[in-house]
């Protein structure tokens, strides 16, 4: 029987399609990967709180009337500038002046009245003296010469009273020397004196405005890397590009806790020379915890990176062996030991022979710095003593193109570059960052 030349064609292209499809796919498997990369490099680094705030003169004084009546005179306006004593504002004194007359008539006729008493009890005494009235009488008299002498001082102490108001609380005047920034009366207005409920502030000064404090809100997981006396850096949107410079004053102890979320407010003390800053102005803030001036620093990227083509058990022995390069004998020997034994383990369980080796090499764990290693004197904040830090890996292409890591010991970090301690030979040197997609 004739075999069709056209099913023989079918089977011959399936057979080639079967030999190239596998060669077609293990040459995309096997292609190298392409990386994009960073240098290491040096510069400043600043670990930082940030936070939010709003600038307010660091002193207030709130100006009250000290009698009721209708303002007559204004004499400053906003951002005026007032010395300690001069008057503000003046009050409407006719119905006073009208009061002070009827008053001071009521202080004449007590005082007549007083001065005939005391001549009538003169009189008395002489009697009683001669025995022609009797004890009682004249004890009569002399309470009402004392009741007459109440009922003077009563209308002369009134007459103060309203002669005061005429001359001193019908005259607003400043506590302090500052400005104006608030005025909230206007001729015309009725005001009510400060020992009623309903009376208000009717001028708000400020005693110094070339200092200012910001009242900043740091969450309760922050607060603690705050400290009086710290650096602080800000910023405002209504002055782009400028940054100002502060210390924080004090901090209050008084948690404010809105939809379950506690935050506690940190005075910082700023200085306004310029008079850029005015009361009111939101401010973003930073807390400088930590600072590193001339170090080595690497993108936190190229320290997240793995490599996809590589199995984890090469990458954890690859790692293994470049932390073996950054320690002293004695610890080389525990962790070569300690591989030994977990392999031990590994094998009876049935497990990877590098567990509980990852923490350690993959950078999750913590080493205490050995004297000397990697240490720059006199750099940065708070390190009088040998920190805890912590190894991690970075990336680069070898010799012939493979794959090597080496560990390093990190830093502080600014949340884009981490610092690099423990090797003052990488400046330059790059790493891989990412695999190109």
């Amino acid at each position: 029987m004739r075999k069709n030349p056209i099913w023989r064609g079918a089977v011959f292209a399936c057979l080639l399609v079967t030999s190239v499809l596998p060669s077609a796919c293990s040459s995309k498997k096997n292609k190298p990967a392409a990386y994009e990369f960073t240098n290491v490099q040096r510069g400043t680094l600043e670990r930082a709180v940030s936070s939010s705030g709003t600038i307010n003169p660091v002193s207030t004084a709130k100006v009250l009337p000290q009698m009721s009546g209708k303002v007559e005179k204004i004499h400053v306006d906003y951002n005026d500038p007032v010395s300690k004593g001069d008057i503000l504002a003046e009050l409407n004194t006719d119905v006073l002046r009208l009061k002070r007359e009827q008053q001071n008539a009521s202080v004449i006729k007590a005082r007549a009245n007083y001065e005939l008493q005391l001549i009538n009890y003169n009189n008395q005494q002489a009697l009683a003296q001669k025995n022609l009235i009797s004890e009682y009488e004249l004890k009569t008299s002399k309470t009402t010469l004392d009741s007459q002498a109440a009922d003077l001082a009563v209308a002369e102490a009134n007459l103060k009273e309203i002669e005061t108001e005429i001359n001193q609380y019908a005259f607003i005047t400043s506590p302090i020397d500052g400005m104006v920034l608030d005025r909230k009366i206007n001729v015309g207005d009725t005001v009510v004196d400060s020992s009623n409920s309903n009376s208000s502030a009717i001028f708000t000064l400020a005693e110094n405005l070339r200092e200012m404090q910001i009242e900043a809100v740091v969450g309760e997981l922050d607060v603690v890397s705050i400290h009086k006396g710290q650096t602080v850096r800000f910023t405002l949107e209504s002055l782009p590009g400028r940054s100002f410079s502060g210390q924080v004053e004090t901090l209050r102890m008084v948690p404010v806790v809105a939809n379950n979320v506690v935050s506690y407010t940190v005075i910082v003390k700023v200085e306004n020379q310029d008079g850029s800053l005015l009361p009111g102005m939101t401010c973003a803030v930073d807390f400088i915890v930590e600072r590193s001036e001339d170090v080595l620093m690497v993108s936190n990227a190229a320290l997240r990176y793995q490599p996809t083509g590589l199995s984890s058990e090469k990458i954890d022995e690859m790692v293994f062996e470049a932390g073996l390069a950054v320690m002293n004998d004695e610890q080389r020997q525990a962790a070569v030991e300690a591989r030994a034994q977990a392999q031990a383990q590994a094998q009876s369980a049935g497990q990877n022979a590098n567990t509980g080796l990852q923490s350690l090499m993959m950078g999750g764990g913590q080493m205490r710095m050995r004297p000397g290693f990697g240490q720059r004197q006199g750099q940065g904040q708070g390190r009088s003593q040998a920190p805890a830090v912590v190894m991690r890996n970075l990336w680069y292409v070898g010799g012939e193109g493979r794959l090597e890591v080496i560990r390093v010991a990190t830093g502080i970090s600014s949340g884009s570059f981490t610092e690099i301690r423990s090797r003052e030979d990488l400046e330059g040197r790059q790493f891989i960052l990412r695999e190109k997609i």
